[in-house]
């Protein structure tokens, strides 16, 4: 069971967690679908090459990265996503694309959406296409020391609302 090295570590640090069993899925959309969590509540786990150095970013799964705003906030020139062949060897307990939020456990830097911290709880895929892991996000945040970043993300509700905005501007101007 890919997920057993995580339970461990979360049960030696005294750690409360509910796992919860879903239906096979491999987005986070699906997964917050089939774990019957909301989008914002899941947190996704996206691998990077910043610098030609892997580094994990963990957001709301209703978000994307702004990569010009988040390379600002890097301070450096480069990043992009890397390949699963990339970093397909880095988590050998893990199914690809069910990594959990935990860079700690795997040798890499961790940025986190500031968003994320502003909820009681972390939901997350634990290692596994079919099995998200909650606990308290005061314990995650103590645990994994994340780098919080409150710039270079997105979310489509944003987007969308600045677009109804404008189109309501633009509609009172006319």
């Amino acid at each position: 069971m890919p997920v057993k090295a995580l339970k461990k570590f979360l049960d030696e640090n005294h750690v409360k967690y509910v796992s919860l069993a879903h239906s096979p899925a491999y987005t986070a959309q699906e997964v917050a679908h089939c774990a019957h969590v909301c989008g914002k509540a899941l947190a996704k786990t996206v691998i990077v090459l910043m610098d030609d150095k892997m580094a994990m970013i963990v957001m709301p799964a209703t978000s994307r990265i702004r990569w010009d705003r988040f390379m600002r906030a890097m301070g450096t020139d480069f990043i992009e996503l890397a390949d699963e062949d990339d970093f397909r060897d880095q988590f050998p307990d893990c199914e690809i694309g069910a990594m959990p939020p935990f860079g700690n456990l795997y040798g890499l830097p961790l940025y986190m959406d500031e968003t994320l911290t502003q909820s009681e709880e972390i939901i997350f895929s634990a290692g596994s296409h079919s099995e998200v892991l909650k606990m308290s996000m005061s314990d995650y945040l103590k645990l994994v020391k994340p780098v919080t970043l409150d710039e270079g993300f997105a979310t489509k509700a944003k987007s969308s609302l600045r677009k109804s905005q404008h189109t309501s501007r633009l509609q009172r101007h006319a």
